[in-house]
């Protein structure tokens, strides 16, 4: 193991599973070899992230017998009917409930190829093999899988989790600035729900994770996957305290199925969604206006968005937000904070101060 390579462990029994954090990954064949359990292998990827690293993966999974499926690129596309192109492939070339499917590309593909490996032939594995910031430090790891729906955000889906990570941090110097920013936005949030010492890291290395710095970004996914692998120990199928994670979230994917998929980046909704977020702790007194200036302020130095989109009027935000799988039968339920560090599931919030903040962030009705 090179210093810049780090492997965190998340705990799950006889489900637990390596998270292998570190430049050159992808290439290194003893990192898959473990957790490949038959012989047939089917690679899944998109059309932008196939041509910069699926040879390097297929060298380094020589001896296997080798499929691949690619897929178009976009949050647009994570679709039933494009999911159906992974079940199409695998049962074309006669796959086995040994395969191991392995996920090669951004959040939409992992949550795609999850989902498949969930549902074929009532679950076989597969490996994450994150290539944007966002996945590595949030939806490659916990074993959330699934497609969106017009209707909503990843509203359809399973978990299942994967038999190892691989975030292999050198396939972030071919991410785009705004992809990077919009993974930034997941590591902020974990700074605000349970580190605010974190949080504090952050506004003092921002400038080093928009340059890229390798050892900055290596900390950053480290205290990140730390965080989340350690929630979802705990709770892994978001009975308690793993709904922590949703901070911005419910905002975010309002803005996100609102807006059009692929309009907004995930991470941008998220960076979005936690200024709003933000914004009603104040009105209730649990943090400060400056606390909310804090906020705003870093997620701004990090390129992110901090208002909601002007194409949205609160009725219609509310109404998006009453169908995120997040609500309960009792209403709506929001992450919202008690500190910068401190966050808390709470269904009781003020509904007129809820209006406020909408009505503050975004035009009015009929607008």
């Amino acid at each position: 193991m090179t210093p810049t390579h780090r492997t965190l462990q998340l705990e799950l029994g006889e489900r637990s599973y390596p998270i292998h954090i570190g430049p050159g990954l992808i290439s290194q064949s003893a990192l898959y070899q473990p957790h490949i359990r038959g012989r047939q292998v089917m690679l899944v990827s998109n059309e932008t992230v196939a041509p910069l690293y699926l040879q390097t993966v297929r060298e380094a999974l020589a001896g296997y017998r080798l499929e691949q499926v690619i897929l178009p690129d976009g949050e647009e596309y994570k679709t039933l009917d494009i999911l159906n192109r992974i079940f199409d492939a695998l049962l074309e070339k006669r796959f086995n409930r040994n395969c191991c499917l392995v996920a090669l590309g951004g959040g939409v593909i992992g949550d795609m190829t999850g989902f498949a490996a969930a549902s074929y032939q009532r679950g076989v594995d597969f490996i994450q093999v994150p290539t944007t910031l966002l996945a590595q430090v949030d939806s490659s790891v916990g074993g959330k899988t699934g497609v969106n729906h017009r209707l909503g955000k990843n509203m359809i889906g399973a978990f299942h989790q994967p038999r190892c990570v691989l975030a292999d941090t050198a396939t972030l110097d071919t991410l785009d600035d705004r992809q990077l920013s919009a993974g930034i936005a997941e590591v902020v949030k974990y700074g605000l729900i349970e580190d605010a010492e974190f949080f504090s890291w952050l506004e003092a290395s921002m400038e080093r994770l928009l340059a890229r710095d390798t050892q900055a970004l290596i900390h950053a996914i480290e205290r990140s996957c730390r965080c989340k692998a350690d929630i979802v120990a705990a709770d892994e199928r978001e009975s308690g305290k793993r709904a922590l994670l949703n901070l911005g979230h419910t905002f975010g994917h309002a803005i996100e199925t609102g807006m059009g998929y692929g309009n907004w980046l995930h991470g941008e909704g998220v960076s979005a969604g936690m200024a709003m977020a933000a914004d009603l702790s104040a009105r209730h007194g649990w943090i400060s206006a400056a606390d909310v200036e804090r906020i705003r302020t870093l997620l701004t130095r990090a390129r992110l968005p901090v208002d909601a989109p002007d194409g949205m009027n609160a009725d219609r935000f509310l109404e998006l937000m009453a169908v995120d799988k997040k609500a309960l039968d009792s209403g709506l339920r929001l992450i919202l904070l008690d500190a910068i560090g401190r966050a808390k599931v709470c269904s009781d919030f003020d509904t007129g101060l809820l209006q406020q903040t909408l009505e503050h962030g975004l035009p009015p009705t009929g607008s």
